[in-house]
């Protein structure tokens, strides 16, 4: 019986997991299209502030898709979402110190920096979602 539910919970992590990454990538290639679409525009606003505001809009998109796609939490907003913004400020924090280590202490390349850096800070952010921002057992406990 016991391998039956370890079995089934390995199941539900790498359907968690999969669905995790194809929500992130999309969302990370519709800010690419998105950015290059309204950059064209030639807005009277400098483009830093653009990706800013762009990156800010997409939010509440993947939250959202993270809740109802990746984790299928029926935590409330009042509970996930805070835990959701504060994970993703921990993922710019781990974001942050791995660009240091990797770029400055380690002295790597640009690209296997970069991969470092984006696999730390998703792996980071997906088990924090997983098992506190959108955690069903976590909302009983509260």
């Amino acid at each position: 019986m016991a391998d039956i539910q370890q079995s089934s919970a390995r199941r539900a992590a790498a359907r968690e997991l999969f669905a995790y990454l194809f929500v992130g990538g999309g969302a990370a290639l519709a800010y690419v299209f998105a950015s290059k679409f309204v950059l064209g525009l030639n807005l009277p606003i400098a483009d830093w502030l653009i990706g800013g505001l762009l990156y800010g809009a997409f939010v509440p998109v993947v939250y959202l898709a993270h809740r109802l796609i990746s984790f299928r939490s029926e935590a409330p907003h009042s509970y996930a979402l805070p835990r959701y913004l504060a994970v993703q400020a921990g993922a710019l924090l781990v974001a942050s110190g791995m660009s240091y280590i990797v770029y400055h202490v380690v002295n790597l390349q640009p690209g296997i920096g970069s991969a470092i850096v984006i696999v730390a800070s998703s792996g980071f952010s997906f088990v924090a979602l997983r098992g506190w921002a959108f955690a069903e057992k976590a909302l009983a406990a509260v």
